[in-house]
């Protein structure tokens, strides 16, 4: 089981909310970006990339850093693509909804659990 330890969780919640962005536009992708942040216009994600752009909203700010926290997750343990489709696949443990989607409804704890679970290889739910 690999998790992220205190010193990486403290890193990612210091990144300016612009590389957090430009991480997650680099691995999702801005149209995914968008919708996990709630996010009506695709271009916003790659937006907020952006050093000189003016941060999000302060709910799309606590989206992103959940989301880039979680993806670290996932990633760290089953690699970038099994991680990709992770984030946009149906799944047990969010009521077969994808993480992106709960994402995007704040429903950050049953997606923790959700990364949790396929962390400890009970992710079958």
């Amino acid at each position: 089981m690999t998790t992220m330890t205190r010193t990486e969780s403290d890193e990612a919640a210091a990144l300016p909310i612009a590389e957090v962005s430009r991480r997650l536009v680099a691995t999702l992708g801005p149209t995914l970006v968008a919708s996990l942040a709630g996010a009506t216009d695709r271009r916003a994600p790659r937006n907020w990339a952006r050093a000189d752009a003016t941060p999000p909203e302060p709910q799309v700010v606590v989206r992103l850093r959940f989301a880039q926290e979680q993806w670290r997750k996932v990633a760290a343990a089953e690699g970038e693509q099994v991680a990709r489709l992770w984030f946009v696949g149906g799944n047990p443990w969010l009521r077969d909804n994808t993480p992106i989607t709960a994402i995007r409804e704040d429903r950050f704890d049953e997606v923790a659990n959700a990364v949790q679970a396929l962390l400890d290889d009970s992710f079958g739910g």
